[in-house]
């Protein structure tokens, strides 16, 4: 059963104490208390997609809260029928018989033979299977607490109080596109958690940046428009008049004000493995507040902030020079002179960068500079550009690769180029004081484009660009950013 004899284990602390349950109780009462749940009413919190980063959320939910299953209600959805291919099942089988308690929980809950027949090759496994198990395709190596696993998205979401959004970005627009289906009958409004890094460029009216919590809010959530009046004289008519009106508005999407980003510097695997690690959940102060109180644990502590567009643009934009700094660590044999040289070409283009999407950009380097550290050291965007540095991978099998889930810095190249490159977002260039898109004073990006979009170009082009001898000194970049009024509201969607 989920969230008993595991949990309990779980819930013991590395150095032997046992986690404050009364505490825990008091934070889920808090938040059950602001949704109005009576008693009988069991919170309901539902992860969307099991990437690394979704199941380790919903895990640690289910540690912390998992035990009180009378006041909440904790599963993850993922799409059914992805089978585990035959080296997976056998690394997985090593996995379970290198840690004792992960085995014994398996041949206690007797679901240990199905992964001896997998690893025999006389069975197959299925991705929402193992998920069940406490296995994630996308991260092996790091069991995790058993899990309740829907596989009908209509079930898992159509009556959740919370719902997680742990999809990739180039995947958020269709998934709550079709989830807006299952809610024209809400009458309550969800509150929506994004984890999501990425964006998409859009280039009318106005060239503007998409963000996933952004194609949630606008998600058609339109209902039929013929409200009913055909009820029984009983029931109240302002009741139905509230029905109706509540319909109507989810008409209009799921309000911003309901739907927060959560990011940080961290690797999911280590946060599981109760690695210290911080986080900021952004939003509206409503729920941004009470949230992070929620999700604070004595190795995950959460931060909120108001700015939500502008930290979730920023998780989007170090995925975009992670995928190079691979690159040059794979081509130059992890020469720390020339990570050291690539990394100051691409801070200087990100700090550019921002100084054109934030009106305080210095406020934002701490956590830009921290995101993009942890990525670069262990991210899977890092590894990417390795990989293909290495000729291991090629740019023919896809941003989807097994073993790791999507590559999201791959579309958000595309995106940051496709909107930078705009004539109409024109700055002037320090040689020759000329008007020029601001993609010519990113060189990196440029390239990283030619590698991944075009095809134009090799990975060995990311050295030649930082090799080139008319490029700027990274200096000069922050200084022009620094010293002209490049911040354009429009790129965010403001006025």
């Amino acid at each position: 059963m989920v969230g008993s004899i595991d949990t309990l284990h779980r819930s013991l602390n590395s150095n032997g104490s046992f986690y404050n349950c009364n505490g825990l109780d008091e934070k889920l009462d808090e938040l059950r208390h602001l949704l109005c749940k009576s008693d009988g009413d069991p919170l309901r919190i539902v992860s969307v997609g099991a990437g690394a980063w979704g199941s380790v959320f919903a895990a640690l939910l289910q540690d912390s809260y998992g035990q009180f299953r009378d006041k909440v209600q904790i599963r993850i959805w993922r799409r059914p029928g992805r089978a585990v291919d035959r080296a997976t099942a056998e690394h997985l089988f090593e996995v379970i018989n290198s840690r004792e308690d992960v085995l014994r929980r398996l041949i206690r809950r007797c679901a240990y033979l199905k992964y001896v027949e997998a690893r025999l090759g006389d069975r197959t496994l299925f991705a929402d299977e193992i998920l069940k198990d406490g296995f994630c395709l996308n991260m092996i190596d790091t069991p995790l607490c058993p899990l309740k696993v829907v596989t009908n998205l209509q079930e898992a979401v159509w009556d959740a109080d919370i719902v997680v959004n742990g999809l990739p970005s180039t995947e958020t627009r269709d998934v709550f596109q079709e989830i807006s289906n299952y809610w024209k009958e809400r009458i309550t409004v969800p509150i929506i958690i994004s984890l999501s890094k990425g964006i998409e460029a859009a280039l009318q009216p106005l060239p503007h940046i998409i963000t996933p919590t952004q194609m949630i809010n606008r998600a058609n959530l339109t209902t039929d428009s013929r409200v009913g009046f055909s009820v029984s004289s009983q029931v109240n008519l302002l009741s139905v008049l509230f029905l109706s009106f509540m319909r109507i508005f989810l008409a209009a999407g799921v309000p911003i004000e309901n739907i927060l980003y959560l990011g940080g510097p961290n690797i999911a695997s280590e946060i599981y493995n109760k690695e210290y690690a911080n986080a900021r959940i952004c939003g509206a102060e409503q729920w941004r507040k009470p949230l992070a109180k929620f999700l604070r644990q004595p190795h995950f502590i959460v931060w909120d902030n108001s700015d939500l567009v502008t930290h979730e643009v920023m998780g989007g934009l170090k995925n975009v020079y992670a995928i190079g700094a691979g690159m040059v660590a794979a081509l130059t044999k992890e020469s720390a002179t020339s990570k050291s040289v690539y990394f100051a070409h691409c801070t200087s283009e990100m700090i550019f960068i921002t100084h054109l999407l934030a009106e305080e950009p210095e406020k934002l380097a701490g956590p830009l500079l921290a995101d993009t550290y942890v990525t670069l050291l262990k991210g899977r965007n890092a590894w990417y550009g390795q990989m293909l540095a290495k000729g291991e991978l090629s740019r023919d099998m896809g941003d989807s690769i097994s073993g790791k889930g999507m590559i999201q810095g791959v579309s958000a190249v595309g995106a940051f180029y496709e909107l930078l490159s705009q004539s109409s977002l024109s700055v002037l260039h320090p040689d020759g004081n000329k008007p020029v898109a601001p993609v010519e004073l990113c060189p990196l990006l440029k390239t990283l484009y030619k590698i991944l979009i075009t095809r134009e170009k090799t990975a060995e082009a990311i050295l030649q660009a930082l090799r080139d001898e008319t490029l700027n000194d990274p200096r000069e970049r922050i200084e022009i950013a620094q010293t002209h009024a490049f911040y354009k509201p429009s790129l965010l969607g403001q006025p």
